[in-house]
């Protein structure tokens, strides 16, 4: 088990990302996308800092260098800001779903920019798990009323999303090395968090972020998704990349739409087709191929 104790983290990932996913899924529903984006940033910074208090003794990661400042503060802003910021764009052009299907190209994307940028080489394998695993997203999400005519403004913005949750983590597997993975969590989130405070200055929406932290109910689901998302979720996700490939944590971190079948549908009453239950089994036998 500790030999593979990257893609088990890789794994728990998924599971923390499905949970923050269906949290955000219904705080949206109440205050709006760039209000959580901004609240969920910001609980992720207090709930690291406390943890790290405790852990370290300290609250931000001072004792961080440069050099690690610098590589995790730009994978931050490029991953949690820039990144997400194209994905909710794409969203309203081509939908989340076809959204989502460009996205799943994103452990292939991290892959080849590994081999460059890093110098990691997967093995045949592995590159086999990659594809199975991906081939098995793609089955559980897509569906025959997708359109192949997509406007080339969503494509481009769906495949930015893509690239900046690949450069991400790329840029911050260069910058972490084997610093703590919470502290360079904070690190990461307080870069992205600078980005949507200029960009709500900008706009002029703190009306709507201060109206946003009055509404109880979505407020406790931000919270959830905070803890489970940047908060645990990212800094598992460092943590796997501190231990495996990239395109290999990539890979298991892209699990979210077969992890999120079941609960989904309990949540949100939504039917589980056929398809999905295909596409599942596929990602599994595609993921059980990165233990043997």
């Amino acid at each position: 088990m500790l030999a593979h104790i990257g893609e088990i983290a890789g794994l728990g990932v998924s599971v923390c990302w499905t949970l923050s996913a269906l949290f955000f899924e219904k705080a949206g529903s109440r205050i709006g996308s760039l209000p959580v984006n901004f609240i969920r940033l910001f609980f992720a910074i207090l709930f690291l800092g406390i943890t790290t208090l405790l852990t370290k003794g300290i609250f931000f990661p001072s004792d961080a260098t440069g050099y690690q400042w610098f590589w995790l503060g730009l994978s931050g802003f490029i991953g949690f800001y820039l990144g997400d910021l194209l994905l909710f764009k794409s969203y309203m052009i081509v939908g989340s779903r076809t959204a989502a299907l460009i996205m799943s190209f994103s452990p292939m994307l991290t892959a080849m920019i590994g081999w460059f940028f890093l110098e990691e080489k997967l093995n045949a394998l592995e590159v086999t798990a990659i594809m199975v695993s991906v081939t098995g997203i793609v089955t559980a999400i897509s569906n025959r009323k997708m359109k192949l005519n997509i406007p080339f403004k969503g494509l481009m913005f769906a495949l930015g999303g893509a690239l900046g949750q690949s450069g991400g983590i790329i840029l911050s597997k260069k910058g972490i090395g084997t610093y703590d993975a919470l502290a360079a969590t904070q690190i990461r989130a307080l870069f992205g968090l600078v980005g949507f405070i200029v960009m709500i200055t900008l706009m002029k929406r703190w009306s709507h972020v201060i109206r946003a932290f009055r509404d109880k109910a979505g407020m406790q689901a931000v919270t959830v998704g905070a803890v489970f998302g940047p908060f645990v979720g990212v800094a598992l996700a460092l943590f796997s990349i501190q231990h495996t490939n990239t395109g290999i944590a990539s890979t298991l971190m892209a699990l979210v739409p077969i992890f999120i079948i079941w609960p989904s549908s309990v949540m949100f009453n939504e039917k589980i087709k056929i398809q999905q239950i295909v596409g599942a089994i596929i990602s599994i036998i595609g993921v059980s191929l990165f233990f043997m």
